[in-house]
């Protein structure tokens, strides 16, 4: 972005105590990673962002905003008083987003919006300058942070959305008027807060409250809780699954150690994905249906989705310091995702002697279910497929119960949430060469933490 602070007062119907016709090119809410000509915004959380507005004036901030009434307003640097600094922010890029006016990608879901996201960037990005959601910047700080760092030029923005309570979806689509809007699927994400699996789908559905009148809702067709919600949706609408009603649906699939082919209903077009698992064939049908929306051809589509860059830590191969393969999912866990990666795993073919070992962490935010979450996912392990089990946490302990008539204690171990080094010591003194280690849970379960000492 680049824009005078007297452009950005008006904007925020407010005005600039200092230079307003200071040029402003970046806005960031963390006093460490502000830049000269950076915009400052004082969030307000467990810790307070004007506490360190010092701070990001020695790293070069040009401005700040600032919440009226808020003691020790800096005089050394240019200050817009707002009643809140995160509407504030939000009202920005609601203002930026019109002002490079590019159309709008949104893209929702229990699971895969984030591999979706990273699909759709691709296939899009051979012919449109494309701007897209990095890392985790999902939420109402993440998405207006997300659309003021695009650069005028951009043609096509890729939002992800995400959500843990309803309403935000609401804002959300409020905030960006998408043009297309896409929801991967209904999982128990974020059950804890919304209680079921029906209000879960009502929250994803909320992205389509802005959407345009003559945009595009493209959802997953094999989920009845969303083609039941879809039918109050005016706009044109596309679906994607293994069903032979969707729009597009697989005819092929096969998946390898790194890579997943497939074939669709309506077109001669191989297609090939840089990950496995059925899960990830549907984000890119998905994508799919998002190119087609805009045109592309499937022979460029599959083009793009064969060479895509997934965002890390998501369906990851890594070597272990004994020669182990080991897949890294630990971004983010919950009793759908389990389960795919559970089955993709289980499809791996692995040399004679050899073994697949699976590592799993609590998932987080289940609320009451979280125990009967964690039992019911004794269903899709099978020792003559995952033949050794490692689990890890509190809850995990319901899943170690559940396993006790299906697995031999020897390949069968449990650790709690102090253990973690004990883990991975077990692990060390078990694996072998030729293994495959599959390592899945929550982010706020670390994971990654065995990761980096496996590897």
């Amino acid at each position: 972005m680049k824009m005078q602070l007297a452009e950005i007062a008006k904007a925020l119907n407010t005005t600039c105590e200092g230079d307003d016709q200071t040029i402003i090119t970046s806005v960031a809410f963390d006093s460490r990673k502000i830049t000269a000509g950076g915009l400052f915004v004082p969030l307000e959380g467990e810790r307070d962002g004007h506490d360190f507005v010092a701070g990001a004036i020695n790293n070069g901030a040009s401005a700040t905003l600032w919440k009226k009434g808020h003691p020790n307003k800096p005089d050394n640097i240019a200050v817009l008083e707002v009643d809140d600094p995160l509407s504030a922010m939000q009202s920005l890029a609601h203002y930026y987003l019109g002002k490079v006016n590019p159309t709008v990608i949104g893209i929702t879901g229990s699971n895969g919006k984030t591999t979706t996201k990273d699909m759709t960037a691709a296939v899009l990005s051979k012919r449109f300058n494309v701007h897209k959601t990095q890392a985790n910047y999902n939420n109402e700080i993440g998405v207006p942070m997300t659309i003021l760092e695009m650069k005028p030029n951009t043609e096509i923005l890729v939002l992800e959305m995400g959500m843990d309570h309803a309403g935000q979806l609401h804002r959300l689509s409020k905030l960006t008027h998408p043009d297309v809007t896409v929801i991967t699927m209904i999982g128990e994400a974020h059950i804890e807060f919304l209680g079921t699996r029906a209000h879960i789908a009502d929250a994803k559905m909320e992205i389509t409250d802005f959407l345009s009148e003559d945009g595009e809702f493209i959802y997953n067709g094999d989920e009845p809780l969303l083609r039941e919600r879809a039918k109050k949706v005016d706009q044109a609408k596309a679906t994607f699954g293994f069903e032979k009603n969707d729009t597009v649906y697989a005819t092929g699939f096969r998946s390898y150690k790194h890579h997943a082919t497939f074939t669709i209903n309506d077109s001669d077009q191989q297609f090939s994905i840089p990950m496995i698992g059925k899960h990830n064939v549907s984000n890119a049908m998905a994508a799919i249906c998002v190119g087609r929306h805009f045109g592309e051809s499937d022979e460029k589509i599959a083009s793009s989705l064969a060479n895509f860059t997934p965002t890390a830590n998501r369906m990851e191969w890594e070597k272990g310091d004994v020669g182990e393969d080991i897949m890294s999912d630990v971004y983010n866990s919950n009793p759908t995702a389990v389960r795919a990666v559970v089955s993709s795993f289980g499809q791996i073919e692995v040399p004679d002697g050899s073994r697949r070992i699976a590592v799993l962490g609590d998932m987080l935010e289940l609320g009451k279910q979280s125990a009967s979450l964690h039992a019911k996912l004794a269903d899709c392990l099978d020792p003559q497929v995952i033949n050794e089990v490692y689990l890890y946490g509190a809850e995990m302990k319901n899943l170690y119960d559940a396993l006790q008539d299906k697995y031999a204690p020897e390949h069968l171990h449990y650790y709690k949430q102090d253990q973690m080094q004990h883990m991975i010591d077990d692990l060390k003194n078990d694996i072998k060469p030729n293994d495959i280690v599959v390592l899945k849970g929550s982010r706020g379960v670390h994971l990654e933490k065995v990761l980096d000492r496996l590897r």
